[in-house]
């Protein structure tokens, strides 16, 4: 137990920001194109992930709701196991699980709670087979 009375857990850091955009090839050739950072994943026609190497960025296609386009705040852990023990620290601290941890189709796996003020936030753990080859170069050994 930490000083706090919750469960001692690993740091974590900002991983990711993810927006809704109106227009999502708008979006994307702006960051892409304008910006440099580079596409390492599109699942379906509607969401498209890209990174700097060390800063990501996920753009959904959507309707932005007033108060702004942002859709959650991504956080990273550095092991699967580490979502499951963050699960339990936010319990203990009553904060409210927008999603409880699962496994996601590229290997990663993650959980969604609210901040006090709404905010949705994921905390996320990318397996090393999630980041495409050019953000492992990008990254370096």
């Amino acid at each position: 137990m930490s000083n706090n009375g919750l469960p001692k857990t690993a740091a974590v850091r900002l991983n990711h920001v993810a927006l809704i955009c109106a227009d999502l090839e708008a979006c994307e050739a702006f960051y892409a194109g304008v910006l440099g950072l580079v596409v390492v994943w599109r699942p379906d026609p509607d969401n498209v992930y890209l990174s700097s190497g060390s800063d990501n960025l996920a753009l959904h296609r959507g309707t932005p709701q007033p108060g702004g386009a942002r859709d959650h705040i991504g956080f990273s852990v550095a092991s699967a196991g580490d979502v499951d023990v963050w699960h339990e620290r936010l319990q203990a601290a009553r904060v409210r699980i927008a999603a409880a941890p699962r496994t996601h189709r590229d290997g990663s796996r993650s959980l969604y709670c609210n901040d006090p003020e709404g905010t949705l936030v994921q905390l996320i753990f990318l397996p090393p087979q999630a980041l495409s080859p050019a953000v492992q170069e990008r990254r370096g050994p």
